[in-house]
């Protein structure tokens, strides 16, 4: 049976809601120095990165952050594989979204031959231990993994190629990954038998229909947080003291930026 996509105007509403919720965990977050790790993962164009964006949209930056970590450097490629990833955990009072995460050595990693045999077996082993210690500490760590069709990723694969904001999210590990369709899934697989673990399990959030996937998503990880809302100070703004004796500089003293909204409304007098 397909679920039906849920209409636009719907939701519009309860995305709206459920962003407003997101901002009383960052607040009770914030207050009680909570820290939170949310792991995204998922096959290229599953939808990680747009729910990413809805999550955060109304949140601060100096409380929510995301960590997309670039390919690793000479250096860290001698390090300790978690070394990296650690360092981006959150402190308190902070909610960190991995956009990819330490899972790459199980996912692309494997495939592309990017590890060894040794590497990667050492990782099966070591990542379980690594987040039993996170959540140990207190960490709120959730994974969840967006699972996309075939047809649907060479779809959104196809919208890329065709649009010209969004073509440069086409990588050549995109394009490979249609062809090594099968060696992710077993990758998949292998991975989810070693780390979907009771301490840390797996999320799997269905990502053919974007919106569903994003409501369900956002409502799951609001439902595993004990947050409540936090009481503020009523905050009221004073008044604004009689002006002085200040004279604003004449605006022709200053570079102005032209007024190009000015021009697209068809003002006259825009271009003069």
């Amino acid at each position: 049976m397909t679920t039906p996509k849920v209409p636009k105007d719907v939701y519009e509403a309860e995305l709206f809601r459920l962003q407003s919720e997101l901002v009383t965990l960052q607040e009770w977050v914030r207050a009680t120095g909570a820290r939170v790790a949310v792991v995204f993962e998922g096959r290229d164009a599953a939808g990680k990165g747009g729910t990413i964006k809805r999550i955060s949209e109304y949140l601060s930056p100096r409380v929510a952050r995301i960590a997309a970590l670039p390919a690793p450097t000479e250096r860290e490629r001698t390090e300790w594989y978690f070394q990296r990833y650690a360092a981006h955990l959150p402190a308190g009072g902070e909610i960190v979204l991995f956009d990819r995460s330490w899972y790459n050595r199980a996912g692309v990693e494997k495939v592309m031959g990017f590890c060894t045999a040794e590497d990667h077996a050492r990782f099966l082993h070591q990542a379980p231990v690594f987040e039993r210690m996170l959540i140990d500490d207190g960490v709120l760590l959730r994974k969840y993994w967006f699972s996309v069709s075939d047809k649907e990723q060479l779809r959104r694969f196809r919208s890329r190629l065709a649009d010209p904001v969004r073509r440069w999210k086409l990588s050549p590990m995109d394009l490979e990954s249609i062809a090594r369709w099968e060696d992710y899934s077993r990758a998949k697989d292998e991975m989810f038998a070693h780390t979907d673990t009771p301490d840390s399990p797996w999320y799997v959030v269905e990502s053919d229909i974007k919106r569903n996937a994003r409501l369900n998503m956002i409502a799951h990880l609001l439902s595993t947080i004990p947050y409540r809302e936090v009481k503020h100070p009523k905050v009221k703004l004073p008044k604004r003291p009689p002006a002085d004796d200040y004279e604003r500089p004449p605006r022709e003293m200053f570079t102005q930026v032209p007024d190009h909204a000015a021009r697209l409304a068809g003002d006259p007098e825009a271009d003069a």
